[in-house]
């Protein structure tokens, strides 16, 4: 049984969560660059093919598996296991696990530069230093561990007051803000003059990328990443989710509002790049270099700048509870301790440990290590003990618990065979490619 009791008070507390562990990174400096190269609208397609079969099946399956067992990763893994008559499943969850702490190891570190790059939007130190060197500071040998350790402390102290008081509660708050920030970034971007090229990059349809293979790699990766589709981390929020919630109905409401905030990040973003003619290029350079460039030549531009990393900030701050707290639940359910103490230790060795990458380039690889390599592997490890480990009877039953709609065999086929079979995919294209997610 889970060592955390507590539950979600409802279904809009646990939608808002979940999307709040979705919503990251991925969807601010990835996913419009990735929709303006590989077709514009065109991409869109396959994307929404993915997130549709992505959350049907695959975050659906996760959540099950966490309410069914009523625990985290390494209890999922241990029970589902056991069905099998094999007792090492224990072993098996502790890599998903591993993937967490190490995303939530390097993501610390850049919900850090966020914060950091935020108050010296605020103060001018941006300005005044240029964007290049600013960053250059932040992402040097421990250039930013003041601001790390106050994103690892207040994720921490979230976390210190339990699922409703903390998780729930928090992201009831920050989701919806994160969105209306947003949106009104948005609207301020679209009063730019020159903004319609970027518009035009994002949305003009090239049919002919349809027929690229690395089109339909693309979508799948990113839209496989942008659910948190972990292996762990959707499976400890399903754990406390009530019975009588439907879960297929959460997990389409939780893809739906994940895909609208990457759509509304590049709208965020994108057009205000080429308004100033600037390069739109993907990962940490569009949001810590260009986009700062961006908002100094606009009137108010150090406010804008300001809410933009405040609500980045909202977005790193949701997704890093999830992963603290799928640690932390595994750690108090291995070790027989308390929450807090269990948090406390995760909280210690996250930081700990993220202070020896905070150099950007040692950060770079380590990064890549845990998303090109760990973290799918987790995902697939999920997917494969749900659809294929566990009794589809069970995990059928446990879907349908609380639905309004009930759910017949071609959902575990789908799961089985599809589902499985990309996840797969995700995996060897992800090294092979240098990462798709």
């Amino acid at each position: 049984m889970s060592t955390q009791s507590k539950k979600f008070n409802n279904k809009l507390g646990f939608i808002l969560a979940s999307v709040g562990s979705a919503v990251g990174m991925g969807n601010i400096w990835l996913f419009p660059y990735r929709l303006g190269q590989y077709g514009g609208a065109a991409f869109l397609i396959p994307y929404l093919i993915f997130v549709a079969l992505f959350g049907y099946v695959g975050l659906s399956g996760e959540f099950a598996l966490g309410r069914m067992t009523g625990t985290g990763t390494v209890g999922s893994y241990d029970y589902a296991l056991k069905t099998r008559g094999k007792t090492w499943g224990k072993y098996l969850g502790a890599i998903p696990l591993f993937g967490s702490f190490g995303i939530a190891i390097g993501y610390a570190v850049i919900v850090g530069w966020v914060l950091r790059t935020m108050a010296g939007s605020l103060t001018g130190a941006v300005e005044a230093a240029g964007a290049e060197a600013y960053f250059a500071q932040a992402t040097g040998a421990f250039g930013s561990v003041p601001w790390h350790l106050v994103v690892v402390l207040v994720t921490a102290l979230i976390l210190s007051r339990g699922v409703t008081s903390g998780i729930e509660k928090i992201n009831k708050v920050l989701m919806p803000i994160f969105f209306v920030l947003f949106l009104f970034i948005a609207v301020r971007v679209f009063m730019l003059p020159g903004s319609a090229e970027g518009y035009a990059y994002l949305f003009i349809p090239h049919w002919d990328a349809l027929l690229s293979p690395e089109t339909w790699i693309m979508a799948m990766g990113q839209a496989f990443f942008s659910l948190s589709i972990t292996g762990s981390g959707m499976i400890i929020y399903g754990s406390y989710l009530s019975k009588k919630e439907d879960i297929v109905h959460s997990s389409c409401m939780t893809a739906l509002l994940d895909t609208g905030a990457a759509l509304l990040a590049g709208l965020a973003t994108i057009p205000a790049v080429f308004a100033f003619q600037m390069d739109p290029t993907s990962g940490p350079p569009l949001m810590f270099i260009t986009l700062p460039k961006v908002f100094m030549q606009i009137p108010m531009g150090n406010v804008v700048a300001f809410i933009f990393f405040l609500s980045v900030l909202f977005a790193g701050v949701t997704s890093l509870m999830n992963m603290f707290e799928v640690c932390a639940e595994s750690v108090q359910r291995v070790f027989k301790i308390g929450r807090n103490t269990a948090l406390a230790a995760v909280t210690a060795i996250i930081f700990g440990a993220g202070l020896l990458i905070e150099e950007e380039a040692r950060l770079g690889s380590w990064m890549d290590m845990i998303t090109i390599y760990i973290v799918p592997f987790g995902a697939l490890l999920g997917a494969f003990v749900i659809y294929w480990v566990l009794d589809p009877k069970s995990i059928l039953g446990e879907v349908n618990e609380g639905a309004a709609k009930k759910l017949g065999k071609q959902f575990h086929f789908i799961g089985k065979y599809v589902y499985v079979a990309l996840a797969v995919g995700v995996f060897v294209l992800g090294i092979i490619y240098g990462g798709i997610g």
